[in-house]
């Protein structure tokens, strides 16, 4: 194999009653049973009609502006998968437009992250799909490579490898590592549950504060 025009099959997924369990959780509730390390960062902007989706990493490098790799990701991508491209947080060129997310969205593909532009962006917003980008231009790409497929690749500011869950919604992204994703998707649903116990507090008037004083006063904080 060739540095730079490699495909390498995806074998290891997120299973389908996993992805289920995850999609019903808030991003940010993910993203904090794991120490909040794992958060995509806050730049990147949910472009498609679609604003929540989940399901495995199916990883795309692509040099800056080219999308000869991504054109291929998009046939060889199983129902479900989420492509996450590593398009160097380029904005200058767009990586995707709507003739190739129209058709990842008919071959069942669950969305796209993109560390780079998109463009045709009221074509996007009209599309039940996911699609997420750290912006947009015009500018269209070129179609030379070099590029890779279904290696681990640098995303967002996060390491993201073949098979991780993806989750993403209005809040943002956060990648779930593929054999820490049952832990974490667990721990995740007794945090939501936590949540959703302090928001019932808070609407009754009953929400605990004395918390806050004391960790002021612990910290030699005067007058907490």
């Amino acid at each position: 194999m060739t540095i730079g025009f490699r495909i390498k099959p995806i074998t290891q997924r997120v299973s389908p009653a996993l992805i289920q369990r995850a999609a019903s959780i808030p991003v940010a509730n993910i993203g904090d049973v794991m120490n909040r390390l794992q958060s995509f960062s806050g730049t990147f902007h949910p472009y498609g009609g679609r604003k929540r989706m989940v399901g495995p990493a199916f990883t795309v490098k692509a040099r800056s502006g080219d999308n000869l790799m991504l054109h291929r990701a998009v046939d060889l991508a199983e129902p479900g998968d989420i492509i996450v491209c590593d398009g160097n947080g380029d904005l200058s060129v767009a990586l995707m437009g709507d003739l190739m997310l129209g058709h990842a969205m008919v071959r069942g593909i669950a969305g796209t992250v993109l560390d780079g532009a998109v463009r045709d962006v009221s074509s996007l917003a009209k599309m039940e799909f996911g699609v997420w980008a750290r912006g947009h231009t015009p500018a269209g790409p070129w179609k030379e490579g070099p590029g890779e497929i279904g290696t681990t690749i640098s995303c967002g500011g996060q390491v993201v490898a073949p098979g991780d869950l993806i989750c993403c919604d209005e809040d943002g992204i956060v990648v779930v590592p593929l054999e820490e994703a049952e832990a974490v998707i667990t721990a995740a649903e007794a945090h939501q549950a936590k949540e959703i116990k302090s928001e019932a507090d808070i609407k009754a008037g009953k929400w605990a504060r004395g918390w806050v004083p004391e960790a002021l006063k612990a910290k030699g904080c005067e007058g907490a």
